[in-house]
């Protein structure tokens, strides 16, 4: 017998029940932009070219560049095209980055719990330790939001065995961590029910640029394709299309332009979708009636 996660139970998407999204609407489209801060000369962090000793000044920089320059050019574009967006914020970042943080808030956008630096992996930490770091982070995101998040995405979606139980114990009410579906799913915790709201790592830029080293026209291609694929596909069943896009890469001028592309594409359909945060995708699946949702303890 497999080692199983126990989270949820296997469920095809074409055998579920039907349900529609506000006003009928059949895909829920989503931009989740992760805002991070990293330790310089030590910790985790993407790369931009292999990494030499200590400090590595080259990919601190690259990184920093998406606080600096990227993050506000990105705002300029969500508002230039009336896109809301789920915000996933190292809460590093107030500290770093409070003129930053302040013209989000300003814009009203969802916070998004996203730990406490990309410099680090909950998945390494004791139980104590992982409680501790959620604390922290919850802490100070509501401490300068002024609501405490629902929502959270591990690090470099690194998780423990536990994750999911001291996230719903911590009083989230939604996970971005798991990639499994095209739907949200119901996941069993020992404090109760969390939901999984899907969290791209194809539509992500991380792994398409950075991994894969897509080019700027061929990352904005496969957001184009997966949308409008998604878009035919959702006649059938309700789908979740999320867009993870990080500053420091798609904030860069060359591939800004490529995302103007892809999301003016997608704007297009702003009638015959729903654009919003993963905050109110949770919401609505919460009202839904009881066993509609796979994985619906109720």
């Amino acid at each position: 017998m497999l080692r199983s996660h126990g989270r949820y139970d296997y469920s095809g998407i074409t055998e579920r029940a039907d349900y529609a999204w506000p006003q009928g609407r059949r895909l829920a489209v989503y931009l989740g932009i992760n805002l991070e801060h990293f330790a310089f000369g030590e910790g985790l962090g993407a790369e931009l070219a292999p990494g030499g000793p200590p400090p590595d000044v080259l990919n601190f920089a690259w990184r920093d560049y998406g606080n600096r320059v990227g993050a506000w050019r990105l705002l300029e574009l969500l508002d230039e095209l009336r896109l809301p967006a789920s915000m996933l914020v190292n809460s590093a970042m107030y500290a770093y980055a409070p003129g930053l943080m302040a013209a989000i808030q300003a814009r009203g956008d969802e916070i998004v719990g996203h730990g406490r630096t990309n410099s680090e992996r909950q998945s390494v930490l004791d139980e104590p330790a992982e409680r501790a770091l959620i604390a922290e982070a919850t802490e100070t995101i509501t401490r300068h939001a002024g609501r405490a998040p629902r929502g959270w995405l591990s690090p470099w979606i690194a998780e423990s065995a536990v994750t999911p139980d001291l996230l719903k114990e911590a009083g989230y009410a939604y996970t971005l961590n798991w990639c499994m579906d095209d739907q949200p799913v119901w996941m069993r915790t020992r404090a109760g029910p969390l939901l999984s709201i899907p969290y791209p790592q194809e539509a992500n830029d991380i792994p398409s640029i950075v991994a894969r080293k897509d080019g700027a026209a061929q990352f904005a291609d496969i957001l184009i394709d997966t949308f409008d694929e998604m878009l035919a596909q959702s006649a059938r069943q309700p789908l979740v299309m999320g867009i993870a896009l990080h500053p420091y890469i798609v904030g860069q001028p060359h591939r800004l332009r490529q995302l103007r592309r892809a999301l003016r594409h997608i704007v297009r359909e702003r009638e015959r979708i729903w654009l919003t945060t993963a905050g109110a995708i949770h919401d609505h699946v919460a009202a839904l009636p009881a066993g509609i949702v796979p994985g619906d303890p109720r």
